[in-house]
């Protein structure tokens, strides 16, 4: 059973930091990609960052390039989400997805068969 549980999320004034945590339930070397994604009502869940886990690499939509990072700890089998920066827009549900199998859409929700619960984050004006 693959569990992956999200933490760190609060409220915060635009232009504050916050770092979120996606801690997952198995040796983080058997999944292919992880990601951060987001979901405000209304709206489609939105890719933010994601990482394959074997090499490094790392993607970004242009709307949070510079100002959010991705990066795993593997000995602690958690991925993180540090989020400088934030702007009012940011708010919304922040959960973490895995894939086992491949990376080839690495910010697209529909490819991630693993979730998290979700973990909210508000940013104020």
């Amino acid at each position: 059973q693959v569990q992956l549980v999200e933490s760190g999320g609060g409220s915060v004034q635009a232009g504050g930091s916050l770092r979120l945590s996606c801690e997952v339930s198995v040796d983080i070397h058997r999944i292919n990609c992880m990601g951060w994604f987001r979901q405000s009502p209304g709206k489609e869940r939105e890719g933010v960052a994601s990482i394959v886990i074997g090499g490094g690499t790392t993607y970004y939509p242009d709307s949070v390039k510079g100002r959010f990072t991705i990066s795993q700890d593997n000995a602690k089998k958690t991925m993180y989400l540090q989020m400088n920066s934030l702007k009012p827009e940011d708010t919304a549900m922040y959960y973490c997805g895995a894939d086992f199998v491949s990376c080839w859409y690495p910010l697209d929700a529909v490819y991630y068969k693993y979730w998290g619960q979700g973990t909210q984050v508000t940013v104020s004006s």
